[in-house]
């Protein structure tokens, strides 16, 4: 009889608690809201910037409409001003730019298209024109659907082709006179000019955020990142150091894990660089492409350090007569480069030419050098081969390092050659950013998406 009262009242009992702790709840998810709200401010303020941003500029275009006389020359089709800063204001100035002129010349092409193929099949007669229609649209529709996937094409102007098909079909297929037609298309046009010459304006007059700046930035803290790996690991590995190892140290070691994974956000951040016109110290046709060749070395270098991150757990395995006798020659390799890698990313930062990177990489390769004349002079001769693989594998993935670090250097000098870096006599005298912690928000903020 206990039980099954127990189970009569059970459901209601839960139930009732779950309703008296219900105003808690809700309290508590909305305090949780609150302070994750907070952090995503205080990471990158530009963000509450760019949301007021979105709001001014729909509400300017919103009220420029609400004017009777505006209204009634527009009609219904004011909406579209607002529907193109909705789906054109993005967070950068490239980003926006490009949606905008992809908007404007994909509605103004289209529009006149689909006016003259609504003419055209007006004319062939009431019995011709639905199939006159039809043809048109399929031609056209599978043509620019066959031209997005031209690589070129998809990466600049997917967003105008989609567009386009959307505005010929809409303007093409209309059952309305040839005069309402033309007076539609020229409605729709100037309220997606005016929509798009709204948000492009206020993207660049109020605290512009540019995506070649982001790049820029990107590409030398993702650099920083591997300096700091490199500046840490022959510590950490030879057990050189005594000092204990922090919890930021180790977050700071790990920071370039996210180097692995940038190849996505640099390539988004180059196609809306491109856009963007010459502002602060980027100049007109600013050579974006070769960003991509550093950035790709950079992450090149960046799987050499993810393998060595691997045989850091591997050091109480490792005889310490062995890792002695390659200790010298690593950690001269990883502090060098990573000596190197950090003076080229303050050469970016600073966009200055420097001797100093190449002075590093040269006492890299000679350590590295060192290092493989040492291996064929037979440093084992009675020592188990299975120890002495870890240690060489590491010395091998050093080598590989300080390859790579001389070609993002190499890469580097290109790209202040194009770039028209300054040239600074003697060696820079600040002092380079090594040690980096928590992780970059400048991928945060660039998404592709298509939008009607």
């Amino acid at each position: 009889m206990t039980n099954i009262n127990e189970h009569s009242t059970g459901p209601f009992a839960r139930a009732w608690s779950w309703f008296i702790a219900l105003p808690v709840n809700i309290w508590f998810k909305i305090a949780d809201t609150g302070c994750k709200a907070k952090k995503l401010g205080e990471d990158d303020p530009r963000r509450i910037i760019h949301a007021c941003k979105v709001g001014l500029a729909i509400t300017l275009v919103s009220l420029f409409f609400y004017f009777n006389t505006l209204y009634d020359g527009f009609g219904v089709a004011a909406m579209w001003a607002v529907l193109t800063v909705v789906v054109v204001f993005e967070f950068s100035v490239g980003a926006t730019l490009g949606k905008g002129v992809n908007r404007s010349i994909a509605t103004l092409l289209a529009g006149s298209l689909g006016v003259g193929a609504h003419h055209l099949a007006v004319l062939s007669g009431e019995k011709v024109e639905p199939f006159a229609i039809g043809t048109t649209v399929f031609l056209i529709a599978a043509l620019m659907t066959f031209i997005r996937f031209f690589p070129k094409m998809k990466a600049r102007y997917d967003y105008g082709l989609v567009i386009f098909i959307l505005t010929f079909c809409l303007i093409s297929v209309s059952g309305y006179r040839d005069d309402e037609v033309i007076a539609m298309a020229h409605k729709r046009l100037s309220a997606v000019f005016i929509g798009g010459a709204t948000a492009v304006l206020i993207c660049i007059v109020i605290f512009p955020a540019w995506a070649g700046d982001d790049l820029h930035k990107q590409l030398a803290t993702n650099m920083e990142k591997l300096a700091t790996f490199l500046q840490g690991f022959g510590d950490e590995f030879f057990q050189i150091s005594e000092s204990e190892i922090t919890e930021d140290k180790k977050a700071s070691l790990q920071a370039y894990k996210s180097v692995l994974n940038s190849k996505s956000t640099e390539e988004t951040l180059a196609n809306f660089a491109k856009w963007e016109p010459r502002h602060g110290r980027f100049r007109y046709r600013h050579p974006w492409d070769q960003y991509l060749k550093v950035g790709a070395l950079v992450r090149q270098c960046a799987y050499s350090i993810e393998a060595l991150n691997g045989h850091l757990s591997l050091e109480n395995q490792i005889p310490y007569e062995i890792r002695e006798k390659v200790q010298q020659h690593c950690t001269k390799m990883s502090t060098e480069s990573s000596s190197a890698l950090a003076q080229l990313a303050l050469s970016i930062r600073t966009m200055t030419r420097s001797s100093v990177a190449d002075s590093h990489i040269l006492k890299a390769k000679v350590a590295a050098t060192s290092l493989k004349s040492s291996l064929k002079t037979g440093l084992w001769p009675d020592t188990d081969l299975l120890q002495i693989i870890p240690a060489v594998t590491v010395a091998s993935l050093l080598v590989d390092v300080v390859t790579c670090t001389a070609n993002v250097g190499e890469a580097v000098n290109e790209l202040a050659s194009l770039a028209r870096f300054k040239v600074t006599s003697g060696s820079n005298n600040r002092k380079p950013k090594v040690i980096h912690r928590g992780t970059s928000n400048l991928s945060a903020h660039h998404a592709i998406a298509i939008d009607a």
